[in-house]
This record gives structure tokens, C-alpha cells and sequence, in this order.
């Protein structure tokens, strides 16, 4: 399929140098209830992530970059809470299925930012965190592409960030919905990967090319 008229009209040096100190990786919402039998929404296929992720997650401390873990925590009692009004309660804060899940590698140094939204940046302090570790460049993985993942990075982008997103680190609610979240943050928010390139970046303070995403 061709591209689309309107998305045609984009730069042509679709290029990306990482500079792993000012550098961070997300993990998005990996988290019991969202991946684990049992929990209250569990998006099927979850658990081909965590081998991707941890690989990119490992790296990232290798070099000295940034880990940050995004965890959706909803406090109980609340009158109107704007997520839970659209879907089933989910991760209760405290709870086991607002944890993040064991199958990810987590260091003491990693940071965790508590969400209550789909974007980890609405009314957390998360871009506060980035910008006094100087940080300008984000590795976003998680689930789901095109609800939680994709809000981070529209606000990521709005907020002045370099977003890339490893194709093979992030999940959606189904085929239609990946390609076509991917094929908007490649083309008008972002770079979309895979981890084996991310990796490279990150080791080599390498390029990273944006995907050609089909339309």
C-alpha cells in the first residue's frame, strides 16, 4: 500500500544518533495484570517482550543510560477516576497486578514513576526527573502500543524529546492497531527500531534509521 498524501511530506535524513548519557529507556506498564494469567487485563502474546526488553534494558545500563520503569497505579475510592470510567479496574496501587512483572530484570538503580493516566508524563514527575538527569533521548517499550506507549510518546514528543520505539518491544491490542500506531510515531512523533539496532546504538553511540512502516 502506498503512503498516504499527507504523511508523504516528511524530512529525508531519517537518522538518529544516540548519545547513551543523555539517553533514557521506558518500560511501559509491564505489569502483572497486564501480562500475567490472572490478572485483570492480561494482553495476550505479552511475554515475547520481556526477552527484547531486558536485552535493550540491559544494554542501557551497560553504558550508563537512564532505566526508567512506567507502572499504572490507581488509588482506591477514587470518585472519578478518568481511566477506570472507559475500562475494568486494574492496578490497584499496592496491589500485585500494579507490580512490575518478575520475567523483567529490575537493578536498584533503575527508577519507577507511578501513573495514573495512559501517558507517563501527565501530572507525574517524570519530565521533571529527565530533565535533571539531562536527559533528551527515549527508548519506549511496553504495552499496549497504541493506548499507553502511544500517549507517552505523543506527550514525550509535545514536551521536546527524541522518541524511538523498538518494534519488537512493544505490543498492541491487535495487528491493525500496531501498524498502525507504528506507522504514525515513525511518521510524525518519532524513529521506530528493533532492539538488535537499538542495542548497536546504544553500545556504539551509533545511528539509528527509522522504519519504513507500510501505510
Amino acid at each position: 500500500m502506498s503512503q498516504d498524501q499527507f504523511s508523504a511530506h516528511r524530512h529525508s535524513d531519517e537518522t538518529l544518533s544516540l548519545r547513551p548519557e543523555r539517553t533514557a529507556v521506558l518500560t511501559v506498564d509491564m505489569l502483572n495484570d497486564f501480562c500475567i494469567d490472572g490478572g485483570a487485563m492480561v494482553l495476550p502474546g505479552g511475554e515475547r517482550l520481556y526477552g527484547p526488553q531486558n536485552a535493550v534494558n540491559a544494554a542501557a545500563r551497560e553504558v550508563g543510560s537512564a532505566v526508567v520503569f512506567l507502572i499504572d497505579s490507581h488509588r482506591p475510592n477514587m470518585r472519578r477516576e478518568r481511566e477506570l470510567q472507559k475500562r475494568t479496574p486494574h492496578c490497584t496501587e499496592g496491589s500485585w497486578g500494579a507490580q512490575v512483572v518478575d520475567a523483567l530484570d529490575q537493578k536498584d538503580g533503575d527508577i519507577k514513576v507511578l501513573k495514573r493516566r495512559y501517558s507517563g508524563f501527565f501530572n507525574t514527575d517524570l519530565d521533571l526527573t529527565l530533565k535533571d538527569m539531562q536527559i533528551d533521548t527515549l527508548i519506549v517499550m511496553g504495552v499496549v502500543t497504541n493506548i499507553c506507549v502511544r500517549s507517552t510518546v505523543h506527550d514525550a514528543f509535545f514536551l521536546g524529546y527524541q522518541v524511538i520505539v523498538p518494534e519488537d518491544c512493544v505490543a498492541a491490542t491487535g495487528p491493525r492497531e500496531q501498524v498502525s500506531s507504528l506507522y504514525d510515531i515513525a511518521t510524525h512523533f518519532g524513529w521506530v527500531s528493533n532492539s538488535a539496532e537499538v542495542i548497536a546504538a546504544l553500545r556504539d553511540e551509533g545511528v539509528i534509521r527509522n522504519k519504513e512502516i507500510p501505510a
